[in-house]
């Protein structure tokens, strides 16, 4: 018995929907912002429980969860787009957010003290995020997913 093979069908590539392609380009930026927003309410859990304490041990588990869901929240972005200026707005936004919690408020509220927890929330927030982004660029990998 022998089977016939159609060789021109082979350079043909798979046929892609048209619409997931679209649909994806264009819910690009509702997928930001949300994306963006999250930052912004993750920053505020994070802040809320960094002065937890372990026994009678300082126990800042929600800075080292900072660098983690940074780190996510540009992977989401690079996601949807690979232009580098959007895949920073969630860390600008969580940067920001930070910011608005060192200063103190009206009443003289200072959300964020000044000790080493906060120092590590910055750092965790940071570095692991936009160490991510610098070796994505530089390694040749930043048009791929």
């Amino acid at each position: 018995m022998r089977a016939a093979v159609d060789h021109s069908a082979d350079d043909r590539a798979p046929a892609q929907s048209s619409y997931g392609k679209r649909g994806l380009e264009s819910l690009a930026p509702v997928i930001i912002t949300l994306l963006v927003l999250d930052a912004l309410i993750t920053l505020a859990l994070e802040v809320l429980y960094l002065p937890t304490y372990l026994g009678a041990v300082a126990f800042p588990l929600s800075a080292v969860l900072a660098g983690v869901i940074n780190v996510l929240l540009v992977m989401g972005v690079r996601a949807v787009t690979t232009r580098v200026g959007f895949a920073i707005l969630p860390i600008a936004a969580w940067t920001f957010g930070f910011l608005l919690c060192s200063v103190s408020g009206p009443g003289g509220d200072i959300m964020l003290g000044s000790d080493w927890r906060t120092a590590l929330l910055l750092f965790c927030g940071l570095v692991p995020p936009l160490g991510y982004l610098y070796f994505r660029l530089n390694s040749g990998l930043s048009g791929s997913h």
